[in-house]
């Protein structure tokens, strides 16, 4: 299968940065193939991400602990939390940002994360099966409990043995 121009185009001017700036704007993605050096500048990278949040996944280790990068692909795209910088995880307000686009990301979170109760409660806003990765505590949680049956009653198996026996637990489970 023939590589398209604009790959080999970009590889053969990967460390030309006014190409590559350029390139990336078009087609953020393009970043995959760009040299290193330009993988870690910030212009680039965030040019990148702005015109396809997925480029994220391209950018250097350091670019994914810039908050001001990450948080416009995060709150673009949300599963794109996948790559961010460990720096970054203790932030609310960005794994918020992303929950609003994918409650699945719980997923990557922090262990501090997924016992945050906010947190917890807008994942399983939008994918209530999350529910099984939030924190022990949080699984026995009456509030989280009844918010996340009411969104799906197969949820049930993944809350504690304890909230099971609630009584409006068991309402809900029951409830035809």
């Amino acid at each position: 299968m023939p590589i398209a121009k604009e790959i080999l185009d970009i590889k053969a001017n990967s460390e030309n940065r006014d190409y590559v700036l350029g390139a990336v704007k078009e087609n953020g993605k393009l970043l995959e193939f760009a040299d290193d050096k330009l993988k870690n500048d910030r212009e680039v990278v965030f040019e990148a991400v702005k015109n396809n949040p997925e480029a994220l996944e391209f950018a250097s280790s350091k670019l994914k602990n810039d908050r001001e990068i990450v948080y416009e692909s995060v709150s673009k795209l949300g599963w794109t939390y996948c790559y961010v910088g460990e720096k970054l995880l203790k932030d609310k307000e960005l794994l918020m940002a992303g929950l609003e686009k994918s409650g699945q990301i719980l997923y990557f979170a922090s262990k501090k994360m997924r016992d945050d109760k906010d947190v917890v409660l807008k994942a399983i806003e939008e994918k209530p099966i999350i529910v099984k990765y939030a924190s022990k505590r949080l699984r026995s949680d009456k509030d989280v409990a009844v918010s996340v049956m009411k969104k799906n009653k197969k949820c049930f198996d993944f809350l504690e043995p304890e909230i099971q026996e609630d009584e409006e637990v068991q309402k809900i489970k029951n409830e035809e």
